[in-house]
């Protein structure tokens, strides 16, 4: 397997200055012309359904990425919308960064830089492609999608009525902790549901 880890030596093309396609790794054509259309506008500003939110066992709030792809999908159609290389990707010795621009109908609507770690080296194509979506992420924000998942008092809400911290035990290691997880979700291997015991009585592990 080739190694990855010096770079992957894909920096963007660089067009020509005559070239009429323009060359999003440099430009900023287009960005903050104009409003996008009201129906485009009501599909990235539309309120994020409760059950489309994910926990992370730590406690932070997402939305999937697929679904931001299905939002701009909505707002602006498959196919006018993308996200184009601003720069090479860097790999670190843990970690793959990369700067994006999103694009929608001809015109540069965000710059961000994603980044994603990986484990092993046989895992950097897998974060590469993770940190596209990280970007993407990051780009949305500046179209207000899913701006509530960045609302301090939206999240302290949802946390509050959808997600419950539980004990679990990892069922190799023995290693008890607390994590976050959705009310409706289940315990997922290879973790499974810990009741510490109670004062003078023996711990239990739920089935």
């Amino acid at each position: 397997m080739e190694d990855l880890t010096a770079g992957l030596s894909d920096k963007p093309v660089v067009l020509d200055e005559s070239s009429r396609q323009v060359d999003w790794a440099r430009s900023f054509h287009g960005l903050s012309t104009e409003a996008f259309s009201k129906e485009a506008a009501g599909a990235l500003l539309a309120p994020v359904a409760p059950e489309d939110i994910e926990v992370k066992p730590d406690g932070i709030v997402y939305l999937p990425e697929i679904k931001y792809r299905r939002i701009l999908n909505k707002a602006f159609g498959p196919g006018a919308w993308g996200l184009a290389p601003r720069g090479e990707t860097i790999v670190t010795s843990k970690a793959v960064t990369r700067e994006y621009a999103l694009v929608a109908l001809g015109r540069l609507v965000s710059v961000a830089r994603g980044e994603m770690d990986y484990f092993a080296p046989e895992g950097i194509p897998t974060a590469v492609e993770g940190c596209k979506s990280n970007a993407l992420m990051r780009c949305c924000k500046d179209l207000g999608v899913a701006s509530e998942l960045w609302d301090p008092r939206f999240v302290r809400t949802f946390i509050a009525t959808y997600a419950k911290e539980v004990w679990v035990e990892h069922q190799q290691t023995q290693k008890r902790r607390k994590i976050w997880m959705r009310k409706d979700d289940q315990v997922k291997y290879p973790f499974k549901l810990y009741t510490p015991p109670s004062p003078g009585g023996p711990a239990r592990q739920a089935n």
